[in-house]
């Protein structure tokens, strides 16, 4: 293949990042996690979650004022 150019551009492996922050693992029992799912549900734009323990994390230091 003359004249074929080689990309210098390599793919990355694993996810791409999402976000700016730092991150934290939290390891939640079987109750704790069905409590977070169905929270999750009863929510009117379902959020991952990730996004509903920040939203929850929020409502609670909110409600702390």
């Amino acid at each position: 293949m003359a004249g074929a150019r080689v990309s210098d551009n390599k793919k990355k492996m694993g996810r791409p990042a999402t976000g700016v922050g730092t991150l934290i693992g939290v390891r939640l029992a079987e109750t704790e996690l069905g409590a977070l799912d169905a929270w999750i549900e009863a929510q009117d734009d379902n959020p991952s979650r990730p996004e509903a323990i920040r939203k929850i994390l929020r409502l609670g230091l909110n409600s702390q004022s």
